[in-house]
């Protein structure tokens, strides 16, 4: 087992991390390092290997962290009310205090506190993201908190309800194609009511739903050809066959799942324990626990999607108790991030070459 405590900008409650025997040695394996979020306690955590080969575990805080998206240099997060832009500022083979990627907080976005849950990124650098309090898929605007790209057509109407519960977001070929949700209701937190079977996914392309009696999906992404997502309400890693229109379950996680990336044929699955609120009891999840005797876990869990075999795990004790997303940084051993609470942001900067002259000014004639 690999044992450490979380570090970054300030000593908070305590978080203690604990590797599985092999996790190290699956990080190096695939030259690769993890990112996950807490909307709990307001982290984000970087995940890495030090030069001794021993667990790097780096944390910063933003407010209510939920979905996370990379993309080359860029990493970007959903907070409360806020989106960020994170870039390693690192040249390739660069270091900065032992870590080979240095993320920079270098724009954000103010969408308003509406409960944003997935992101995803465009082809051209854009967000897109799902505002899970209006029901709707949208991407940032220059004089907009958010701009609408798609809602559900049982909607009937754009209004500041959870109404469904639209959480998920899987690109295809770099634009928005899959969501999921957790039913098909049309009126304040209706969803509620359908926990446990009421659960879908649906085809933006199509506005048809593709597979259905779920309970409480998240996270959909396209991997090697398949339609993956997680059944949080019943613990199940899975696809969707979309030739018939069913969830095809191939491991189960001792959590309720939320958050879902991949490194070649691995899946990493963020797992969290149920809270005791409404929209936790009576899932079959519950059941299927005291069933395996087993207690739900905080942590992240790596199944060979070959074999449906948990391999590795990371797991949390202490004050986190609940994860939202996952994302896997491939070519990063050892990342971390600045935050706003210590001075270091007041002087890390990255310059651009000089324009070739003043573009865009006028000129004196």
């Amino acid at each position: 087992m690999s044992h450490a405590r979380s570090t970054g900008e300030e000593e908070g409650a305590a978080v203690r991390l604990e590797g599985s025997r092999l996790f190290s040695s699956w990080l190096r394996e695939q030259r690769a390092s993890l990112v996950f979020t807490t909307y709990q306690a307001s982290k984000i955590f970087f995940i890495g290997l030090k030069a001794d080969g021993s667990l790097s575990v780096f944390e910063r805080t933003f407010d209510r962290c939920m979905g996370l998206a990379w993309q080359g240099k860029s990493l970007w997060l959903a907070s409360r009310y806020q989106l960020w832009r994170l870039v390693d500022i690192l040249d390739p083979g660069g270091q900065h205090q032992g870590h080979d990627a240095l993320y920079l907080p270098m724009t954000g976005h103010t969408t308003g506190d509406v409960d944003v849950h997935d992101l995803a990124i465009l082809p051209d650098g854009r967000p897109v993201f799902v505002v899970t309090l209006f029901n709707c898929v949208a991407t940032v605007g220059v004089n907009e908190s958010f701009i609408p790209l798609w809602k559900p057509p049982f909607i009937s109407r754009l209004v500041a309800e959870d109404r469904c519960h639209l959480n998920g977001l899987a690109l295809d070929e770099g634009r928005p194609r899959y969501v999921t949700l957790a039913s098909r209701s049309d009126v304040v937190e209706g969803w509620r009511e359908h926990r446990h079977d009421g659960g879908l996914v649906m085809d933006l392309d199509t506005d048809t739903v593709i597979c259905e009696g779920l309970s409480m999906p998240h996270s959909p992404r396209l991997h090697q050809g398949r339609l993956w997502l997680l059944n949080a309400g019943t613990g199940e890693l899975g696809f969707v066959d979309r030739q018939r229109r069913r969830f095809e379950p191939i491991a189960f996680c001792p959590g309720f799942l939320r958050g879902l990336a991949f490194s070649g044929d691995h899946a990493v699955v963020g797992l969290s324990k149920p809270r005791g609120s409404r929209s936790f009891q009576g899932l079959a999840l519950n059941a299927r626990l005291d069933r395996e005797g087993v207690a739900a876990r905080c942590g992240v869990q790596v199944v060979d999607l070959r074999s449906g075999a948990a391999t590795h795990a990371l797991l949390l004790e202490g004050v986190v108790e609940e994860l939202y997303d996952v994302a896997v940084i491939p070519g990063s051993l050892r990342p971390m991030a600045l935050g706003f609470r210590t001075p270091e942001i007041h002087h890390t900067l990255r310059v651009g070459e000089m324009a070739p002259g003043l573009v865009g000014l006028p000129r004196e004639r």
